[in-house]
């Protein structure tokens, strides 16, 4: 039975056999000793999005240390409010750091802006969201890419369309994090 730690859009947790692209994490350990699940879904503030594999090291899954967590891209994590790790993909957390807010932002002070936002969900307007942006319609997650809508799932994404035209939508991608989007940074999509 896989654990509880693949990531949806909307921040979720699930028990999922697919892994995806990204590993990540939520600033520590919010796991029990029998890889049940806490009620808080975070340890702190520093939610963060990491490569699977780094320097040949290896982790047992929801052993001491932090609740590994596992996402199909970096849209989904960026969505869910993650933000690239400094250690394994610190070009990316350069480049992303670099777009964030007014410049030069330290980590801490990002982690305080995504996790102010990471609740509060808001309705979107179409066209006006950058490519890489992710929106629900009731449980449904889309991603937006070139105009067209595509419909999220653990396995990848599915065409669902053209994103002109649509209405009542609600946003999930925190509005830095669109930001900093709309400012040139491109993230890992899955290659589905």
């Amino acid at each position: 039975m896989p654990l509880a730690n693949r990531v949806d859009p909307f921040g979720e947790l699930w028990a999922v056999n697919t892994r995806g692209l990204l590993m990540g994490n939520r600033g520590g350990k919010f796991h029990q000793p029998d890889q049940t699940l806490r009620h808080r879904r975070w340890a702190s503030r520093q939610w963060i999005a990491c490569v699977c594999e780094f320097r040949g090291r290896h982790r047992k899954v929801w052993g001491a240390g932090y609740t590994e967590l596992f996402l199909l891209d970096e849209v989904t994590a960026l969505a869910a409010g993650h933000r690239p790790c400094f250690e394994c993909r610190r070009a990316d957390a350069l480049a992303f750091q670099a777009r964030f807010g007014p410049g030069g932002m330290k980590a801490r002070e990002m982690d305080l802006v995504l996790h102010a936002e990471r609740l509060a969900l808001k309705l979107a307007a179409p066209g006006d969201l950058p490519d890489g942006a992710m929106v629900a319609q009731g449980q449904s997650a889309f991603a937006l890419r070139d105009g067209r809508m595509l419909a999220w799932n653990f396995g990848g994404y599915v065409d669902a369309g053209s994103w002109n035209g649509c209405a009542n939508f609600t946003l999930l991608t925190p509005p830095s994090i669109l930001e900093v989007l709309s400012r040139g940074y491109r993230p890992i999509w899955h290659q589905s």
